[in-house]
């Protein structure tokens, strides 16, 4: 199965004329091993979310492989963030044009995720209250549901199947993703360009091909990591990530993003003399 997960990965890299040794040698050892056990969260979220001692084994199914959820028989849980930013700005391989347009961004706050437009790759996984996980084997696909913000789901197609030719451009673009040992890989391309795809700013194109993977270390933890591949934007690909924590007995709730929505705040402020936000505009992007 490794060997086939591989050769689809590589058919639908080849696809979408990705170049460069690393993705052609195979793109999940690009991603590097995982880093073990992942650091504790901060802020509210992971407050929320830690575990109140020692963290028990990651759940498996009967076959032994990794659950991305609750046991069966439990109540759902839901993934939280904890330091939630993909990479360092200093070790982003910027064009100088995307420089300029992510510290622009840096000044204004008009992230569309908190105007309630979906957005993929990391920036789902840091979507407010959290995200949930959802394996349907008689489907073969995973669904990943946003519980606030745009409260929309992504689907990951397990069955084998490579990108199509033609994609129309969307928020989330198209997911194949693959299992080898206890991670999960997902491969997407066909993005527009209607969202960020991380919580700061960091620009792309429709040219964009992410590879993602998740790696369940414990019962309370699992480490997201990313590569950001988009010649049009970056000098090179680069890979970053961030860690999540689990918070069982959560379960998606009903979420209305335009209901009492502040985000108008982020963009106009509260004080008039408060002169670190852009006003000049409060059009929702």
């Amino acid at each position: 199965m490794r060997g086939q997960s591989r050769f689809v990965a590589a058919a639908a890299l080849s696809m979408v004329g990705l170049a460069g040794a690393a993705w052609a040698q195979g793109n999940s050892e690009f991603l590097g091993p995982p880093r073990g056990q992942p650091q504790q969260p901060q802020g509210r979220a992971g407050r929320q979310a830690a575990p109140a001692g020692p963290s028990e084994p990651a759940p498996r199914d009967s076959s032994g492989k990794i659950i991305l959820g609750a046991r069966p028989g439990e109540r759902m849980g839901l993934w939280a963030p904890g330091p939630a930013q993909v990479a360092n700005p200093k070790d982003v391989p910027f064009q100088p044009w995307a420089k300029a347009l992510y510290d622009y961004r840096q000044t204004t706050e008009l992230e569309p995720h908190s105007r309630c437009k979906a957005s993929g790759g990391p920036r789902q996984f840091v979507t407010p209250y959290g995200v949930e996980i959802v394996e349907m084997a008689e489907l073969q696909r995973v669904f990943i549901f946003d519980i606030g913000g745009p409260h929309t789901f992504r689907t990951v197609y397990m069955d084998g199947r490579s990108h199509p030719d033609n994609i129309a451009p969307s928020n989330y673009g198209h997911s194949i993703g693959w299992w080898e040992g206890d991670s999960l890989f997902i491969d997407t391309v066909g993005f527009n360009e209607d969202f960020w795809f991380e919580r700061r700013g960091l620009p792309h194109t429709e040219s964009l091909h992410m590879l993602e993977r998740l790696t369940r270390t414990s019962k309370d933890a699992m480490e997201y990591r990313v590569t950001i591949d988009d010649p049009a934007v970056y000098t090179k690909p680069f890979t970053g990530g961030f860690d999540l924590r689990f918070r069982p007995n959560n379960e998606l709730f009903e979420y209305v993003c335009q209901q009492a929505n502040y985000a108008h705040e982020l963009m106009v402020g509260r004080d008039a003399k408060d002169t670190t936000i852009d006003r000049s505009s409060v059009i929702v992007p």
